[in-house]
């Protein structure tokens, strides 16, 4: 008879911590801790986190930026950021627990000395605090920063690098990337390799805040647990699908980063293949990170590349001119504040995708992305085929299947089919059947950053992205960023009046195959 195996008290207490999803003791690190992503997401975000009891007692957080503060003046602009995101509802147990974890680290980011003070700040939060070496580097800096961010933590001996092969053990170092992942395919895997000298692809947690919405989470679980569902998920029954992320708003203050990154770069190569991925993959072996992580990969190898000489015939980029915009007059992109009289950035794209693989052969994917649209809203469309034969006549039968899955402002997914009007005559009309997240189960939900750095401290990756994912994604993107920036003449750039669903070449793409845009 074999020995038997007796769990010690350590596994024991990992082992209920991870039941109740409780991550391990740990101190989490912000680089970038004055911006306004740590203001407007993360700190909030740590907080609730710590009101809900999801942070271990032994979590503490220590901000680090250039800015002069002692850790009380941190703890004061903390708490102004967390009222501002709470609508000023802000527990007084529940802050006073959480301010006790904050702490400041001031340094400049390329700065030896900042790297030494921080070493000696964690020595000490793992005596005082118990945090037993544990560390989460979230980099919330300008991207450019994040290739010297990373060296300078493995050569100031701020990261544990686990043996090829091995479960990382403890003490256990992670570090949270912000996209943009690069600005193309070269300099996104200049960032992954800079990223890998340092610590292992298990430990790269490249965030995506979609992946945390609920319905996005969703999408894996109504496909892949409704049998009704997935016999008609492809090329046989669906005629397209549209995939629409549309923002009210302008570039706002971040002018000098838009112009530099276009709608292509901020939220095509991200959030909308994201998305894409999701409606496409087919089912994981198991829902763990690696499985689901390699379907989406496998849907970006199929995706077809449009060649250069075709982009004009599939995609349409434009820029938002003046307008109205919900009642209110609104300046064009090239009026903004630091934004080029001159620019030729995009500020809208629409374009045809094609998924080269048996599930989806022939289907096309539609996604169009703007800012300055009439409605804030992103979601997905499958619209099924037509009846075959049209038995009802001219009586309102002729509308399609649809099935969308709404994710922002409000995450609902709605089914419509076609019905009777009660009566005696054979009057048929569009209906819907929907299913709304915020009345459904009477739960607190997540927010997005909430779920995401809980997985990260628990390590789950499973709705992060993995390098072979970004750089593929780079991949199929391209072809659009390099007809657009080496065009020779540059083209004209395409103008859309601001509140408007872009130029009339975005309805041409897709009614050249009898197809249009849902009406949102």
């Amino acid at each position: 008879m074999g020995a038997v195996s007796i769990p010690s008290p350590l596994q024991e207490l990992r082992e209920a911590r991870h039941l109740r999803r409780i991550p391990d003791p740990c101190a989490v690190v912000i680089f970038g801790a004055t911006g306004d992503l740590t203001h407007r997401k993360l700190m909030p975000a740590l907080y609730t986190l710590s009101r809900l009891g999801m942070l271990p007692e032994e979590c503490a957080v220590v901000g680090f930026a250039r800015r002069p503060m002692t850790d009380e003046q941190f703890r004061v602009e903390v708490a102004q950021a967390v009222r501002g995101a709470t609508s000023g509802a802000v527990d007084a147990a529940a802050w006073d627990g959480f301010a006790r974890r904050l702490h400041y680290v001031q340094a400049d980011f390329r700065d030896p000395a900042g790297y030494d003070h921080l070493r000696q700040t964690l020595e000490r939060l793992d005596r005082e605090c118990g945090t037993t070496g544990n560390r989460l580097y979230y980099l919330a800096t300008a991207p450019e920063l994040y290739g010297e961010i990373v060296q300078r933590l493995g050569q100031h001996g701020l990261t544990v690098r686990p043996a090829p092969g091995s479960d990382g053990g403890h003490p256990w170092t992670r570090v949270i990337v912000e996209k943009p992942i690069g600005r193309d395919l070269a300099s996104a895997q200049d960032l992954n390799r800079a990223l890998l000298s340092v610590f292992r692809e298990s430990q790269i947690f490249r965030i995506d805040h979609y992946l945390g919405k609920e319905t996005v989470q969703n999408i894996l679980v109504f496909r892949f647990a409704n049998g009704i569902f997935e016999p008609i998920w492809n090329q046989h029954y669906v005629d397209h699908v549209q995939i629409t992320v549309a923002e009210t708003v302008g570039v706002e203050n971040r002018a000098g980063y838009y112009e530099t990154a276009g709608v292509v770069r901020d939220l095509v190569q991200s959030h909308m293949m994201q998305l894409l991925t999701l409606m496409a993959m087919e089912s994981p072996v198991a829902i763990e990170p690696e499985s689901v992580r390699s379907e989406k990969v496998k849907v970006l190898r199929a995706a077809r590349r449009i060649p250069l000489d075709d982009v004009p015939r599939n995609v349409v980029l434009s820029q938002y001119g003046p307008g109205t915009v919900e009642g209110q007059a609104v300046s064009g992109y090239r009026e903004e504040p630091r934004v080029a009289p001159t620019s030729r950035t995009p500020t809208f794209v629409a374009m045809r995708l094609y998924i080269d693989n048996w599930r989806w052969a022939g289907v096309p994917f539609y996604l169009r992305s703007g800012k300055r649209l009439p409605k804030r809203v992103t979601e997905v469309a499958v619209q099924f085929k037509r009846a075959p034969l049209p038995l009802f006549g001219d009586t309102g039968a002729d509308e399609p299947n649809l099935l969308v899955l709404n994710i922002q402002p409000d995450e609902v997914i709605s089914l419509q089919f076609v019905a009777k009007v009660p009566g005696l005559a054979m009057t048929l009309r569009p209906v819907t059947m929907g299913f709304r997240y915020g009345t459904a189960f009477g739960v607190e939900e997540m927010s997005a950053y909430e779920r995401l750095l809980l997985d990260a401290l628990l390590g789950d990756s499973t709705l992060f992205t993995r390098r072979d994912e970004v750089e593929e994604a780079w991949d199929l993107v391209e072809p659009l960023l390099n007809w657009w920036e080496r065009s020779d003449p540059p083209e004209p750039v395409p103008m859309y009046a601001a509140g408007t669903w872009g130029p009339d070449a975005a309805r041409a793409l897709i009614a050249r195959r009898g197809r249009r845009w849902r009406t949102l």
